[in-house]
């Protein structure tokens, strides 16, 4: 039993790390503020997740695993929120630019 909650948590940890990795590089390949966002926002909320999900069923449910809970439960408050409030004030600032990247993406044909 011990070995499929290690198989079960080391899963979770690498999936977490690999969606850690996609997200750090649309963060550096994507050229727009939002678009770069969303995939940070994808990182504070997927990674974070699913790494701290796979370190409870490694350490066991104990008073360490609630506070990951907790920790868990804050990041999917904040995060959303704080891209929001960053989010409204590139689009008020940089107005000119939002509108000709919006633009751009009207022309693209998918």
């Amino acid at each position: 039993m011990e070995w499929v909650r290690f198989l079960a948590g080391g899963a979770l940890l690498l999936f977490g790390l690999v969606v850690s990795c996609i997200a750090t590089i649309g963060v550096y390949k994507f050229k727009f503020v939002l678009n770069r966002m969303h995939a940070a926002a994808m990182n504070d909320t997927l990674g974070i997740l699913f790494v701290l999900l796979g370190l409870i069923i490694l350490n066991g449910w104990n008073f360490t695993s609630l506070k990951m809970v907790v920790i868990i439960c804050f990041f999917w408050m904040a995060s959303p929120v704080a891209s929001h409030v960053i989010a409204r004030l590139e689009i008020t600032t940089d107005k000119e630019k939002v509108k000709e990247e919006c633009e751009v993406a009207e022309d693209v044909d998918f």
